[in-house]
């Protein structure tokens, strides 16, 4: 009896790892689950980046489903299990917004990569992979990020005293006549400036780019992401100037802040669409060179 429950176990994993059935149904209730958790968290910014992401991984991992080596071990495939066992077990108590609930989504993919063709076949699943680990384990290292808070206000006490504010900076205080700011590393940029370096990663991932190209993305994302919320904390720092709370708290705390986030995520939209429009007129114009 032994002998004949030994042999079954392989067998299953034999099965399940060659079923794409199987496969894509685990991928997609990982994906439901960790999109319920986001929705519950009720971070706008965070539901709108993890629906993109998610759709962006399952759109190359279907553009190459044919090339794709489904042959997975025992041993990887009880690691797989694992890791889909414990995001199961731990999706249902732990804190919305901690530290695993960010790692959700990149050990789904390790999970169901390692189901679907073992450990050697996991670079398959690189970019994927890197893409499901910006959906949020880059908040993890904001400790460890250089704070920016000081650059942040120098940047911002500069616009106000360009557009004839009388402002002035004290490390990481800006004032004005009436009011002080205080730029601390929650209003630094540094969150969006990540957001968008995976947005930007996104868009390497997704359509072809030449070197220069590669490296030109991630700098205007970051630019971006750094500038808008600049001219963020000059608002703030007017609102707090004209002693005017509500206003204050709107665009700091609620929907005001989400606002700046979309604003960024629209001019790097244009960028990225600006590149493409130029990226696709280049063929046509080497034809046309071609042809005369």
């Amino acid at each position: 009896m032994l002998m004949a429950m030994n042999a079954t176990y392989p067998v299953l994993f034999q099965r399940l790892k060659t079923s794409p059935f199987w496969l894509l149904t685990i991928g997609s209730g990982l994906m439901a689950i960790h999109l319920t958790l986001v929705w519950r968290a009720d971070n706008p910014n965070t539901i709108g980046t993890s629906i993109l992401f998610w759709s962006a991984v399952a759109s190359l991992v279907w553009q190459r489903r044919d090339d794709l080596k489904l042959e997975s071990g025992v041993f990887a495939s009880l690691v797989g299990f694992l890791l889909i066992a414990v995001i199961l077990i731990r999706s249902a108590s732990i804190p919305l917004g901690g530290n695993f609930f960010d790692l959700i989504p990149v050990l789904s993919g390790l999970g169901l990569g390692l189901l679907a063709s073992g450990f050697r076949g996991l670079k398959q699943y690189w970019t994927e992979l890197v893409a499901l680990f910006f959906i949020g384990a880059p908040r993890l290292l904001e400790p460890w990020i250089v704070d920016i808070s000081p650059i942040t206000a120098k940047f911002s006490a500069f616009i106000l005293w360009y557009s004839g504010f009388e402002a002035k900076l004290n490390g990481v205080y800006i004032s004005l006549p009436t009011g002080t700011v205080e730029v601390y590393p929650g209003c630094s940029g540094i969150e969006t400036m990540i957001h968008l370096s995976g947005l930007a990663l996104l868009f390497l991932l997704m359509f072809p780019t030449n070197w220069i190209q590669k490296i030109f993305v991630p700098i205007v994302a970051l630019s971006i992401g750094f500038l808008v919320n600049g001219f963020r904390v000059m608002l703030l720092a007017i609102l707090v100037a004209q002693n005017n709370t509500e206003a204050f708290d709107y665009w700091h705390h609620r929907d005001g802040s989400f606002v700046f986030s979309i604003i960024a995520v629209l001019l790097f939209g244009l960028f990225c669409w600006f590149l493409l429009q130029q990226s696709n007129q280049e063929p046509q114009e080497n034809k046309i060179e071609g042809y005369e």
